[in-house]
């Protein structure tokens, strides 16, 4: 018995998955009246190993702006920065924070 071509089962379409970039997001520091400038500019030597030069004038930018651009990252290097910060801040009993927003 012949097959009729609309019996026949057609190959499946394929897809072409393109994978997504992941979305760069921006790591902010924010001021507080309580820590201290030197705590800042440490942080951001240790966490984000920037330069002396650098983790000063980002901790000016805080100090008179009330924030300040650290970088930018992928989504997961900027949460676990931002945790350290958070950690490190708590261990010292100061109350710097940072946060993450779309770059």
């Amino acid at each position: 018995m012949p097959v009729s071509t609309d019996d026949r089962t057609k190959p499946a379409s394929r897809q072409k998955r393109r994978l997504k970039e992941p979305e760069d997001v921006r790591v902010i520091l924010l001021n507080d009246d309580y820590t201290t400038k030197e705590f800042v500019v440490a942080i951001l030597m240790d966490v984000f190993h920037k330069n002396e030069d650098e983790s000063y004038r980002i901790m000016q930018d805080v100090h008179q702006k009330g924030k300040g651009i650290v970088g930018v990252y992928s989504y997961d290097i900027a949460l676990t920065k931002t945790e350290q910060v958070h950690t490190i801040a708590r261990e010292n009993e100061y109350p710097l924070r940072c946060v993450i927003e779309k770059a």
